[in-house]
């Protein structure tokens, strides 16, 4: 029984559901849309708008404070183009909005295995 468990488990092991996570935040970030199950993008929507949350406060600190932003933002991403997207085009745009970044909406069932389909974007000012 997984009572009072937290987290998305995805059906797979935690190196597959980190590796999962990174690269459908990639996409987003680069894509600025994408098209996925309910239950991948209901797992990704919290850690892209950490991100972002975090790119707009080293947009907002000093030289050191930013230097260290983008460290820990290169740390959970691994593609510095998509970095250097996330804080000079995407930070930027969200600067006075306080937070949901995300929008998600329901496409309805996939052809193949009936599971719901959903675009999840980043929504615009």
């Amino acid at each position: 029984m997984r009572h009072k468990k937290s987290g998305h488990r995805l059906s797979r092991s935690k190196d597959q559901r980190a590796a999962l996570r990174r690269v459908m935040i990639k996409q987003l970030f680069t894509h600025e849309r994408i098209r996925t199950t309910r239950a991948k993008a209901d797992a990704i929507r919290g850690p892209a708008e950490r991100l972002i949350t975090l790119a707009k406060r080293g947009n907002d600190a000093g030289d050191s404070q930013m230097v260290h932003a983008r460290r820990l933002a290169a740390a959970r991403i691994n593609d510095p183009e998509v970095v250097k997207k996330l804080f000079d085009d995407i930070a930027p745009r969200y600067a006075d909005r306080p937070g949901g970044y995300t929008r998600i909406l329901k496409l309805g069932p996939r052809y193949g295995d009936s599971a719901d389909m959903v675009l999840i974007e980043l929504v615009e000012d």
